[in-house]
């Protein structure tokens, strides 16, 4: 007989969205499994480190608190103040034009707060370790999906099933149960790969996020806590493939020599303090986010370009939507009912951010002169309008 666990809920993926998943519907009270084939690595310099960072923006701190996340966070957390443009799209690399945007002119928080993914991993696994109602079981995944109108049966590679009353896909932009479920996605490639590591700099990062554009993609460093006693940041620097891979493959120090001419040395000499990562950009929407008793969420259900902070808040948002329905009323956990409900209130904002973060990819891409130009104009022509800042600020951290 095959051994079989029940669950209220069980969450295929366990990255940043399904562990905070899983610790947020754990914390309301639904009993949980998460599960995922690859065992999370959480310290920063091992073989695998995940050195992405993520910057969870104002709207997500309230979920993480609920999930019992926030407290274990925050001590880690390097806050944005500042989100800084700079064009440096003219003839030669150097700043043109500069503008910031100032998290005070719309709140008395910061934009949000800057974690590295490995440090995330690993407090949030020790958070569903406290959790009595959370079945964690890293390094098994989810390999068949059957579905009927009470429940959801999933079978798992370490050959036991699990019946639960809702899945939640999280199990990334390949999701072997939107496969399962036969939910079509829309995937549009650029041909751009982004580099993903942290650096110091002698000059102090002031708790701003600074986003420079030339040609190929933005160049993003983001503000960490101090490294060995040297102010530090997160790298995100988006190339189109060829070039990336030739960074990526750079002895050190031509590197350190790369990274700072593209940063027009705005923090002084850029320093490598990480193994360097790299990942391929797409923009993928799901053509649902719901089959029966399953729903989609994060990268199973849309993915975006690495810019202005976006994907991982977008998928909060989706938990949060989630949680709410099944907050309000717990005995239609998984129905039709509540996943419509769901795909309705998530699917044309989803929508609508995609678009915009391709269109400002496409845009941050730019190689000829007078594109770039254009690009400049538009950014000051933005910038210069206070009602505009301050609407563009607000929708960026999807306050509507």
């Amino acid at each position: 007989m095959t051994e079989t666990t029940q669950v209220d809920i069980l969450i295929s993926g366990g990255g940043i969205a399904g562990l905070t998943a899983a610790a947020a519907f754990a914390t309301a009270g639904f009993s949980v499994q998460c599960v995922d084939p690859t065992p999370p690595v959480t310290e920063r310099d091992a073989a695998g480190a995940d050195m992405r960072t993520t910057a969870f923006l104002q709207p997500a701190r309230q979920l993480l608190e609920e999930a019992g996340l926030w407290a274990r966070l925050e001590p880690h957390a390097a806050p944005l103040q500042i989100m800084r443009i700079v064009d440096a799209g003219g003839e030669i690399a150097e700043p043109r034009i500069v503008k910031d945007f100032n998290a005070s002119d719309i709140s008395e928080q910061p934009f949000g707060w800057n974690l590295p993914n490995w440090l995330l991993r690993r407090e949030m696994i020790a958070r569903l370790q406290e959790l009595p109602n959370v079945d964690l079981r890293l390094g098994c995944g989810t390999t068949t999906l059957f579905t009927r109108t009470q429940e959801a049966r999933v079978g798992l590679s370490d050959g036991t099933q699990t019946r639960a009353r809702l899945v939640i896909a999280a199990d990334g932009r390949n999701s072997p149960m939107r496969t399962a479920a036969d939910i079509g996605v829309k995937t549009l490639r650029y041909g751009q790969k982004a580099l993903a590591l942290a650096v110091t700099h002698p000059i102090p990062h002031g708790n701003v996020s600074t986003e420079i554009h030339r040609s190929g993609g933005p160049f993003t460093l983001v503000p960490l806590p101090d490294h060995e006693g040297l102010p530090s940041s997160a790298l995100v620097w988006m190339e189109r493939g060829p070039r990336a891979q030739e960074l990526f493959e750079m002895d050190t120090a031509s590197f350190e020599a790369a990274m700072t001419e593209r940063s027009c040395a705005l923090y002084g000499p850029l320093t490598l303090a990480s193994n360097r990562t790299i990942w391929p950009i797409i923009s993928q929407s799901a053509e649902r986010l719901y089959g029966q008793r399953l729903a989609l969420v994060a990268e199973a259900a849309h993915v975006v370009p690495p810019i202005g902070a976006q994907g991982l808040n977008m998928s909060l948002g989706d938990m949060r939507v989630l949680l709410e329905l099944a907050k309000a009323d717990p005995g239609s956990l998984g129905d039709a009912r509540m996943l419509e409900q769901y795909h309705r209130k998530r699917f044309a904002e989803v929508k609508l951010r995609v678009q915009g973060i391709d269109m400002l990819n496409r845009a941050s891409m730019a190689t000829a002169q007078p594109l770039r130009d254009v690009r400049a104009m538009g950014l000051n022509a933005l910038y210069s309008m206070a009602p505009v800042r301050k609407t563009l600020m607000q929708m960026g951290l999807g306050v509507r």
